[in-house]
This record gives C-alpha cells, structure tokens and sequence, in this order.
C-alpha cells in the first residue's frame, strides 16, 4: 500500500509510505496543503538525519567521510507501515546497508499520524538501539497554500506568533550553510506581514524562538494553527520564483552546517545526540480555526 487515507468529521489526510510524507490535509472543509505543482515537488518532507546541508554535502564521522544530501534521505526511502485505523496511521524507518552508507549508526524513525475533527497531530521519535550516541537532526517541512483562499491577496496574510519575537533572525548562503551574520527580525512584535519580497535570499531561520505556537492567517479566511513541541527551532520558507505559491512553516531540531565549519557530526552545532537505548520524541500539531 503506497497511500493512507484519515478521514473524520469532514476532515482528511492522506499519507505516503514514501517519505512518511504528508500528501493532502482537508481540514474544516478546505484543503491546505500545498499540492507539489512544478514549482516545487514536494508537499511536507520529512528532514532526517540532517536539516539543512552539511559543509560538502559530506558526513564526517571518526575521520570517514559519508555522503549525506541537504535534509538527509528520510524523505526519500519507503517507510514501513505499523497499522491504523480510519483516523490513525503509523510508519517507521529502519537503518540498512543503504542507510548506512550515508549515516552509520543504527536508528528507529517512527511517525505517528491521528487525524482529529478539525486538526491532525503528528508525533515523531527517534531510538537509538545502538552501543554508542545517535547524533542526529530531525525536521519537518509542511507547505500550506498562499493564499489560503482563491482570491485573498498574498500581502494581506501574515504569521501570528503567541509570544514577541524580538531576536535576529539567521539566512543561508549559497552553498546552503548557515551564515553568521545575524539580521534585525522582521517580526513586528507578535506579526510577521507575508510579502514576496521576505524570501529573495532563501529561508527566514529563527534559531531561538520563544514560542511553539504560530498562526497563518488572513482576512475572510480559516487559520491555520501550528503548535509544536520538542523542536527549539523554526524555518519560514517558499520559492520566489516565479511567484510562490505556497508558504512553508518549519519546525526543527538542527540546523545547517555554520559556513567555515566541516568537523565530526557529533560535534556538529544544531545537532543531538541521543543516549544509547534512549528514544527522543517530538510533535506538531496542524489545527483550523475560523
């Protein structure tokens, strides 16, 4: 079975094995979820072992060098289903030979879909069934339409945070690594005004935001509400070029590569490290109000 579907309440979600991808979500009777136009081909990928790229698109661990692509190969590899039910799903990936070409360390993914009357909740986690530390980034990636509705102006949208924001935002260089210039955010207090003009230079890269909750939203339209735990970090993102057509809301754990740095993957700034015979666990939670 390549596709799951949810549905409750008028509400529906359709998951990929590929990927444990998110591939529509209809939440209150509209659908939000991006729907992989040309512009950009995916919809919600999961980013795994990595977020972000690493120096050389290289994984350097105990002096070997392994290939690793931006965001990892989660995204790419065919998850395993483990059951559901009309409203439920759960997918797991597990090392083997090809993983451990890139990434050589033993691993249990899990995501865990449960779709409610107007919101779906997903809950990851990470074990390390291994003798030694499991270093590791995990992401998400969600792109919701822009605009929300037909018609609704993209600059009459904005993100509602539920606390200030008041600390710099980072950006991405050419080659995908992390800057160190720090930028003046350009939330105004709790409200980051959508414009096109926010992503000519890649991501907006919040790495110390002080809230877990964020709000989509424009006049004359349903919200969108994105509530998260265990991720300390947030990417806001869309292709503009030619016009986006989709706002990406990111919640992360880790981060690119800080450009000049190429060490061990177990030092690597953004990264965990999970004890052995430890699980870590995450979530994120997409609700409709309005």
């Amino acid at each position: 079975m390549d596709f799951q579907t949810l549905e409750r309440s008028g509400s529906r979600a359709v998951i990929a094995r590929q990927g444990a991808e998110l591939t529509a979500l209809r939440l209150g009777g509209t659908d939000f979820l991006w729907d992989a136009g040309p512009l950009w081909p995916r919809q919600a990928p999961l980013l795994f072992p990595v977020v972000g790229a690493l120096a050389g698109d290289t994984l350097r661990h105990r002096g070997t060098a392994y290939p690793m692509p931006k965001h990892g190969f989660a995204r790419d590899r065919a998850f395993a289903w483990q059951g559901g039910s009309e409203t439920t799903c759960a997918l797991e990936l597990r090392d083997d030979d090809r993983t451990r070409e890139a990434y050589p360390f033993p691993f249990v993914l899990t995501i865990h879909y449960a779709l409610e009357p107007a919101a779906l909740r997903m809950e990851l986690g990470l074990h390390n069934p291994g003798p030694e530390p499991l270093p590791a980034s995990l992401g998400l990636h969600p792109a919701f339409r822009w605009p929300l509705a037909p018609g609704v102006p993209k600059a009459a949208h904005r993100l509602v945070f539920e606390a200030d924001e008041p600390s710099p935002l980072r950006r991405i260089d050419a080659s995908g690594l992390l800057t160190p210039t720090l930028h003046p955010t350009p939330i105004q207090g709790r409200v980051l005004p959508l414009q096109e003009g926010l992503f000519v230079e890649d991501a907006l890269l919040f790495l110390e935001p002080r809230g877990r909750r964020v709000r989509f939203e424009a006049p004359g339209t349903p919200s969108l509400v994105l509530t998260w735990e265990g991720f300390p970090h947030l990417g806001v993102w869309t292709k503009p070029d030619p016009a986006p057509a989709f706002l990406c809301i990111e919640p992360w754990e880790g981060y690119a590569s800080p450009a000049g740095w190429d060490g061990e993957i177990s030092d690597k700034p953004g990264s965990f490290l999970v004890a052995p015979g430890d699980t870590r666990q995450w979530s994120l939670t997409i609700g409709v109000e309005g």
